[in-house]
């Protein structure tokens, strides 16, 4: 350590302030432990509320809007063509963002959790050195690695401030509607974005290396967002691999390989959303005895420890899914741990959302992980052209499963496709982590008309009382 150098100490070293960081830290707090959070950032939130989650978020509700405007039309109320205001959209999006970010700082100050803008590496299992801020040294007795995650860039680029070539964080800047944009990768964050981009006036291609968009997700739910997708994109090319991106004052040259009928283009922009890596470089975990796996990843038990026994890793850093509310449950679970409580993250159901419209959300046993893993099934569906709600809504392409033991009934799985699923998956991972059977699903009564009854009577269908569609019984 340098002579004048600052340096404190703490019971609980936070990494990171996002998701699974603040979480933990206000937990710990909470707890009565006294925690310091760092991060790079000026405040809490992680790159979920500053540049991811909160602000695509906020610009879908805003697609939204515009095609709820124009499906309107066949229901008898026609608006005028919708002025777009980039100006005012980024400002919309800034106090969204600054409001909660404020909140979370309020948060932390009422804890008593200190905050602290630095870049943390490792000395040794029980010391960090921070960079870029006052303090330089901090000497913990445990601490909770939340560094999250980053974009993956395509190979032989980078993402530049302002650049051509965008990750998703320069996609959100929005700092123009491009007349042309290819979105590289049909995973959750591409066709969320596409669709944003779409609704603005961009013409967007897709270009996908799988056979099909969302893979992991049941082909079933996807199939809705797919039709629509392909009337609202330029074009989605499945198969098809991106061989070269060349960026130039004029836009980016694209060479294609596969199912493509022409393998050379040129669009005013390109997001590259092929996935995300874990932020674990220049940190100095070589100097703990923290073990990553084959993909770089922190390698934690069910209680979030790592192989250093000061040191828990929560959230994208430890791999899995990759999304805020299981961080956030990953960093309660550390701070519980630590501060001597029984806890572990034994989670049966995680629930996750695509925010497109039509949404679709899903939680616990997918169907074709279940096949895949041969664990028996029983599954049934109900079709939204039968839901009442749904069809005076004019959104009848909605899909309901329930995936359960044939020999318990105990549902194991819950999918959804349609409006509005991102709040009715709830029900599910309710029904799933209190083992919930069939029959309990379909007994329990549920408001009409609504879209939640699509889940009631897609669990009637397995007693084969659903009153809106035939059992299989009464068809044979």
């Amino acid at each position: 350590m340098v002579m004048g150098e600052l340096s404190q100490e703490t019971e609980l070293l936070v990494i990171g302030s996002g998701p699974g960081g603040y979480a933990a830290a206000f937990r710990a707090a909470d707890l009565g432990l006294d925690v310091t959070m760092v991060d790079t950032a000026l405040r809490p939130g992680g790159v979920c509320l500053h540049k991811g989650c909160i602000p695509s978020k906020t610009f879908l509700f805003l697609s939204e809007l515009i095609h709820d405007a124009k499906r309107a039309e066949t229901m008898g109320i026609t608006f005028g063509q919708p002025r777009i205001d980039l100006d005012a959209l980024r400002t919309w999006k800034d106090k969204v963002i600054d409001q909660m970010a404020n909140g979370l700082v309020s948060l932390s100050n009422r804890r008593g959790v200190q905050v602290l803008r630095g870049r943390a590496e490792f000395e040794s299992s029980d010391t960090v050195r921070l960079r870029d801020a006052e303090i330089s040294h901090i000497k913990f007795r445990h601490a909770i690695l939340a560094s999250g995650s980053y974009p993956t860039p395509f190979p032989g680029t980078e993402f530049k401030p302002g650049g051509r070539i965008m990750s998703s964080t320069g996609a959100l800047a929005l700092a123009d509607i491009p007349e042309s944009l290819l979105i590289l990768g049909g995973g959750y964050v591409g066709v969320e974005l596409g669709t944003v981009y779409a609704a603005l006036g961009s013409r967007v291609s897709l270009v996908e290396l799988e056979d099909r968009l969302l893979l992991g997700v049941d082909q079933d739910l996807v199939q809705p967002l797919h039709r629509r997708l392909e009337a609202v994109f330029e074009t989605i090319s499945l198969n098809t691999r991106v061989s070269a991106l060349n960026e130039n004052d004029n836009g980016v040259d694209v060479s294609f390989d596969g199912d493509i009928d022409n393998p050379e283009q040129t669009f005013d922009r390109v997001l590259v959303a092929i996935g995300r890596k874990p932020a674990t470089q220049n940190m100095g975990l070589e100097n703990t005895s923290i073990e990553l796996d084959e993909k770089g990843f922190v390698v934690v038990d069910e209680q979030q420890r790592t192989s250093d026994e000061r040191i828990f890793a929560v959230g994208d850093v430890v791999g899995g899914y990759m999304l805020a509310h299981k961080a956030t449950r990953e960093g309660k679970v550390a701070a519980e741990v630590i501060a001597g409580q029984p806890s572990a993250f034994d989670v049966r159901a995680i629930p996750a959302v695509v925010y497109t419209d039509p949404q679709i959300a899903w939680c616990g046993v997918t169907e074709e992980q279940a096949r895949k893993d041969n664990i028996k099934i029983d599954v049934q569906r109900f079709p939204w052209k039968f839901s009442g709600r749904a069809t005076t809504m004019g959104a009848p392409e909605g899909l309901t499963k329930i995936i359960v033991d044939p020999d318990t009934q105990r549902i194991l799985g819950v999918g959804r496709s349609g409006r509005n699923t991102e709040g009715l998956i709830s029900e599910g991972v309710l029904a799933i982590e209190m083992g919930a059977l069939a029959e309990d699903m379909a007994l329990s009564i549920h408001p009409h008309p609504t879209l939640s009854e699509t889940e009631g009577e897609a669990a009637e269908i397995f007693l084969g009382s659903a009153t809106h569609i035939l059992s299989k019984a009464k068809k044979d």
